[in-house]
């Protein structure tokens, strides 16, 4: 009986510790692979998480604090990213949101922004996922951007 206890344990063990990578998860590593790639300068890395057609915006206040959206490339952020000392782009984030429907996924994240070791800014991304090929990869995303409020 003893033997079979343990033999129950041992295989609801390895059932639970074996278990493959959830979908939130695998979410999840996609956004964490794209601030590694910008910690680690390499714009390569960083385009091959995003869709072929992905769009990249920010949110900030004008001159008159009205609202302001810029549109990015892509090849211009990696190029950015490519031409930066490693480590110099550190964006810490925290994962407040995910949410999924089959082959799209929605997450927002808090973050700060560090360059060279120094506070730059902080704000929130809000990404769109797709699946494609078996991969999540970022269709697009948008960020604000502020100095203050940042506790």
């Amino acid at each position: 009986m003893r033997k079979a206890f343990l033999l129950a344990g041992f295989v609801l063990f390895t059932v639970t510790t074996g278990r493959s990578q959830t979908t939130v998860d695998s979410i999840k590593a996609t956004i964490i692979n794209l601030f590694t790639a910008m910690r680690s300068s390499n714009g390569r890395s960083l385009g091959r998480l995003f869709t072929d057609s992905a769009i990249m915006q920010t949110v900030a206040r004008d001159k008159t604090g009205e609202a302001n959206v810029k549109t990015e490339k892509l090849i211009d952020f990696a190029n950015i990213i490519n031409s930066m000392p490693k480590g110099a782009a550190d964006e810490r984030i925290n994962f407040e949101v995910v949410q999924v429907d089959g082959l799209l996924a929605t997450v927002w994240t808090s973050y700060k922004f560090y360059l060279s070791g120094q506070f730059s800014h902080c704000g929130v991304n809000s990404f769109q996922l797709v699946r494609q090929a078996g991969q999540w990869k970022i269709q697009y995303l948008i960020d604000t951007r502020r100095k203050q409020g940042c506790e």
